[in-house]
């Protein structure tokens, strides 16, 4: 039996990261969704609300969880006797960073190894940050996130139920 763990912010989660989840759950036996608390980053959402919209939208997938880590990525595959990392990659920029960081997992427990999977071709452009500016400024991301969420990102910026 394969497990991965798919790591990232998910703040908010996207068509991409969905599209990555279900291809991931084609590949892998479990796939673990693990969102990120990160110190160095400022979600609008709050990590419940971040693993609800996941698990809301990953629901269908039985081989598919959600879970959340704070800390090092390798102290919690070691917590859940994982050792393969799933990663999308959009750009050339995207493979640059994460090439550095799977060396780096990989230098930290030794056993770690990444699968990269490209990003669709009608995802690989979208980037959360990209996401929240355009929705902050008026503009509509129903193509890119799922309409719940946009209206969520809709009542962060704006204040509106």
């Amino acid at each position: 039996m394969k497990n991965a763990v798919y790591p990232g912010t998910f703040d908010p989660v996207t068509y991409g990261h969905l599209d990555l989840v279900k291809r991931g759950s084609e590949i892998f036996d479990n796939l673990i969704v693990a969102v990120g608390h990160n110190p160095f980053k400022k979600p609008i959402f709050t990590l419940q609300e971040r693993m609800e919209l996941i698990s809301r939208y990953t629901k269908d997938f039985t081989n598919v969880t959600v879970d959340y880590f704070e800390g090092m990525l390798i102290d919690f595959m070691e917590e859940k006797e994982i050792n393969v990392i799933l990663r999308g990659i959009r750009t050339v920029s995207d493979f640059e960073y994460e090439f550095q960081r799977a060396l780096t997992n990989r230098v930290l427990k030794k056993d770690a190894e990444t699968v990269f999977i490209m990003a669709s071709l009608e995802y690989s452009f979208l980037d959360s940050s990209l996401i929240k500016e355009a929705v902050s400024l008026g503009g509509k991301v129903s193509t890119f996130v799922p309409a719940e969420v946009e209206k969520l990102l809709r009542q962060k910026f704006f204040r509106k139920n």
